[in-house]
């Protein structure tokens, strides 16, 4: 059981920073086809280095531009994906992310039939197997897969708790134990939803230094 100083330190962080990235895109996250993929594409633009909120928004456009699955993705042209891309305000890495994004709705069509949920019925429940799937789509490296993890666990209660390097060190950050399988507990104990605590930790890890 945890200390009621960690667990106040999680309300706290959780009042402060509770909000999941997939909320603050305007994404209703939930095991279908197009919110996981609208994840999808977020992890990818938030993994480049470029604001967080420049990210968000972009995700929006491409959300209000009608893109909001593979194959509205794939059907658009590269034009059309860059024009979305510079109204979201993503216009260092517009023609880059054009092409990434019509590949890897390409792939995902072919690879999974636009289904996300397929890719998870492949890994069944080996985390490593789902990043590994994950890690095939183009442009998504490492850091993309760790933000689609974190994120959906909140709809894929396997992957939970997935606490990456970034929401450790959110967590020491945030005075809290740094150990996965404590914030896990610490999660439990205080109810919080994984996704929004792991959010809440990055958030945290983010935030400037203080002194």
């Amino acid at each position: 059981m945890a200390g009621a100083k960690d667990r106040e330190a999680v309300r706290d962080l959780l009042k402060t920073h509770g909000r999941t990235y997939a909320d603050e895109a305007d994404i209703r996250l939930k095991d279908t086809p197009q919110p996981l993929y609208r994840l999808l594409v977020l992890a990818n633009l938030l993994s480049a280095r470029i604001r967080s909120d420049i990210a968000l928004a972009t995700a929006r456009a491409l959300a209000e531009a009608g893109l909001r699955g593979p194959r509205q993705m794939a059907k658009a042209t590269w034009q059309q994906r860059v024009d979305a891309l510079g109204r979201g305000g993503y216009r260092r890495y517009d023609e880059r992310t054009s092409t990434q994004l019509g590949e890897g709705a390409e792939r995902l069509i072919e690879d999974y039939g636009g289904d996300l949920r397929r890719l998870r019925k492949a890994a069944d429940g080996d985390i490593d197997e789902l990043r590994g799937g994950l890690l095939r789509t183009p442009g998504l490296g490492p850091v993309g897969a760790d933000i689609f993890l974190r994120e959906v666990q909140g709809v894929w209660p396997e992957v939970a708790p997935y606490l990456d390097s970034k929401a450790q060190e959110g967590a020491r950050r945030a005075g809290l134990p740094e150990d996965p399988k404590a914030l896990a507990r610490l999660a439990d104990d205080t109810g919080a939803d994984p996704a929004t605590f792991a959010a809440a930790l990055v958030r945290a890890g983010l935030e400037p230094s203080k002194g």
